[in-house]
């Protein structure tokens, strides 16, 4: 008879706790997260990254159309075949911006929840709640992103 020494537990282990919003860091003279501030931020990535999937999951259904449609068969002119070529390239375009979008909002949720959310990744100072809240996905304070910028 065999024992179930070796199985793993029945239940996953717990997560590491999630960092408490006062306890992200803020620009020296900035007011700390409030859990409210931090509920809304989530809210809003949380609901980009849902709009995102969607627009992702419609534009990989018009690629596959137009795939399945812009053959160069009988009846299509070079016109007609370019055309085709020119959506298929712009929906192509469109979902790779758009989850390229859907990785940075994963990531600043990731952010948020290892606590690290907040903290420049270029020099680790503090990126700022206002630059934060006018654009949440962002991973660079401003100086580091200018100099980015003009690279």
């Amino acid at each position: 008879m065999k024992t179930n020494e070796n199985r793993a537990p029945a239940t996953a282990p717990a997560k590491a706790p999630v960092k408490k919003a006062e306890t992200l860091t803020v620009k020296e003279g900035e007011t700390p997260w409030t859990a409210a501030e931090m509920e809304e931020l989530r809210g809003e990535l949380e609901a980009d990254a849902v709009h995102l999937k969607e627009e992702i999951r419609g534009a990989e259904q018009e690629i596959v159309g137009l795939l399945r449609d812009g053959g160069d068969g009988a009846g299509n002119d070079q016109a007609d075949v370019g055309s085709t070529t020119l959506e298929r390239d712009h929906e192509m375009s469109l979902a790779n911006n758009a989850r390229d979008m859907l990785d940075q909002i994963e990531r600043a949720l990731s952010r948020i929840d290892d606590g690290t959310y907040g903290v420049c990744e270029s020099c680790g100072k503090a990126i700022g709640k206002g630059r934060l809240q006018a654009f949440p996905r962002a991973t660079l304070c401003v100086s580091c992103k200018e100099r980015e910028e003009r690279r």
